[in-house]
């Protein structure tokens, strides 16, 4: 067993569904600060939310799973996340 730190990944992706106005940015900023998550969240004109999450991979996937259900209001249709390189983010806000 390591003791060295997991090595970082990369998430950006789009949320669809009932998405908007039901608290999801504020709820994903909660759990990524939760899962130790850096990155942002943001609205999109059409509807969905814009996601973009960095962390160790247990905590990265963590949070997939967490956005495939999201807050209590909302009603998640469709997650779609891509790998992408890590930029080096600190913190995570909103956008």
């Amino acid at each position: 067993m390591s003791n060295e730190p997991e090595a970082r990944t990369s998430l950006h992706g789009y949320i669809s569904g009932r998405v908007q106005g039901v608290g999801f940015r504020l709820a994903t900023a909660a759990q990524a600060e939760q899962l130790g998550i850096d990155g942002w969240v943001r609205n999109l004109p059409d509807g969905r939310v814009e996601v973009m999450c960095e962390g160790e991979g247990q905590a990265v996937e963590a949070m997939r799973k967490w956005l495939e259900q999201g807050p209590k209001k909302a009603r998640v249709e469709a997650v779609a996340l891509t790998e992408q390189g890590v930029q080096g983010i600190a913190g995570f806000i909103i956008r």
